[in-house]
């Protein structure tokens, strides 16, 4: 069975679809499916989604573009939600958090200091629950590293890795894994399937991050958790590994960075 470590499955692209395509994920192989929360407003969809399905689990966290609306009030909302979550089976981790220094309007002086209070609020919400994270970390590896040096934390995921191969060694080292996706399978995408041949198949999870990041043949249509199985084949395929291995060594890599994740069943 297959893990999607990261699947906006309660995103407005699925609306209705949302059951019938986890249903389909799980017969298609897929055995979990993580679906993060981006704001205290879809806190209780995930939580909902994943309780209604046996393929599905869930993590609390702000996204870095909701930062900008959110409030201290959202983060002591996200502290009390992870505390009442603690026992919840199918909850695993806090996410998606992170920082984003791609997207123009969040790169100001005023926004880039709020990510930054933001990320480094809710590493400690992560650090005392004793919960791995969901990162975030497009064009920021190096102050997301600062960061989770600075913060103990039980490791996590850096999810749609795309930077050296240096940010990579050192987010392995501070324990945790680094998801590939849809990504992988451009060919012209050379940094990340560079990084996914060479790395150490220990480090890698897979990831659709439906319904965005979609692999090369559905591009530009919307992604699917369904899709997993066969990104997993790419990467088996770029590393000459036999698939059912591929399969095998990422679900346990997943399971290993979070452990509360539910069996397959």
């Amino acid at each position: 069975m297959w893990i999607d470590t990261h699947c906006h499955l309660d995103a407005a692209e699925f609306d209705a679809e949302a059951d019938a395509i986890a249903n389909a994920a799980r017969q298609g192989g897929v055995g979990q499916i993580v679906i993060p929360a981006v704001e205290r407003g879809n806190f209780q969809t995930v939580q909902a989604l994943a309780k209604r399905h046996g393929n599905c689990a869930y993590a609390l966290g702000i996204h870095p573009i909701f930062v900008p609306r959110a409030t201290d009030d959202d983060l002591d909302l996200l502290r009390t939600s992870v505390a009442a979550a603690k026992n919840d089976p199918r909850f695993v981790a806090v996410g998606e958090i992170g920082l984003d220094f791609f997207i123009p309007a969040l790169c100001g002086d005023a926004l880039r200091k709020k990510q930054e209070y933001f990320y480094s609020a809710q590493l400690k919400i992560a650090r005392d629950a004793g919960l791995p994270v969901l990162l975030h970390v497009r064009r920021s590896q190096d102050i997301i590293l600062k960061y989770l040096r600075r913060i103990a934390l039980p490791g996590g995921i850096a999810h749609a890795f795309n930077g050296s191969f240096q940010q990579a060694e050192e987010f392995i080292r501070l324990g945790f894994k680094l998801g590939f996706g849809g990504a992988m399978t451009f060919p012209r995408a050379l940094q990340i399937r560079r990084l996914a041949t060479e790395l150490d198949e220990t480090a890698l999870v897979l990831e659709t991050d439906a319904p965005d990041i979609s692999p090369v043949w559905r591009h530009p249509r919307r992604n699917s958790p369904e899709e997993l199985p066969r990104i997993g084949a790419a990467l088996a395929g770029l590393r000459g590994m036999p698939v059912d291995e591929v399969a095998l060594a990422t679900s346990r890599n997943a399971r290993a960075v979070l452990p509360r994740l539910p069996e397959s069943n």
